[in-house]
């Protein structure tokens, strides 16, 4: 088999190419020293602060950057020991939607952040992952619920396969995390995931 990125194979991209067209967002979220508008432009250098800025008001820090000292220019520790977080999950979420890749993978990207947040969080992850190809790894319900496809694990293997809707119905396992995370009954608004 092979693995294609617009109808090329991945072995037939330079690698630097390829990795401009993957974005990846850790939970265990890697800051550099440097600036937060480094920090945010680094997968793109030549951004506009216009940009870095739109960027970081999409990711829901641009309030939390503009309060400090030097805002954008303020600096950042190595690792980023001086912020919390969900400060950093933040920041790295304004760098993959800055760099706005082929190929997004979000590995439990917003598990720092509070349920309000992540709701606005993810209207910007909507309209980014309308353009390219998205892997969620979450233990959030919240965060894979308007899903093309949703894998369910049980000691690391698949058990249920499918849509939110589809899982429901089907997997009492999906919906044992549903309630327990969402509660019994919660209507969920599936255009924005949101919980109401």
């Amino acid at each position: 088999g092979q693995i294609e990125i617009d109808g090329v194979d991945v072995r037939d991209w330079e690698p630097g190419a390829l990795r401009a067209n993957i974005g990846v967002v850790l939970q265990q979220t890697i800051l550099f020293s440097g600036s937060i508008r480094e920090n945010i432009a680094y997968g793109r250098p030549t951004a506009t602060i216009e940009e870095v800025i739109a960027a970081a008001k999409a990711a829901q820090a641009h309030d939390f950057i503009s309060a400090l000292p030097y805002a954008y220019e303020s600096p950042v520790e190595e690792r980023g020991a001086n912020f919390s977080g969900g400060q950093k999950q933040r920041i790295a979420i304004a760098r993959a939607l800055l760099v706005s890749p082929a190929i997004l993978i979000l590995d439990d990207s917003t598990s720092a952040v509070d349920l309000e947040t992540e709701a606005k969080l993810q209207k910007a992850l909507d309209q980014l992952m309308h353009n390219c190809t998205t892997f969620i790894v979450a233990q959030r319900i919240s965060s894979v619920l308007n899903a093309d496809k949703i894998l369910v694990l049980e000691h690391g293997r698949i058990v249920s396969e499918g849509k939110h809707a589809e899982l429901i119905a089907h997997s009492q396992i999906y919906r044992e995390i549903v309630a327990s995370q969402l509660g019994e009954g919660t209507p969920i608004n599936l255009q924005h995931a949101e919980v109401e």
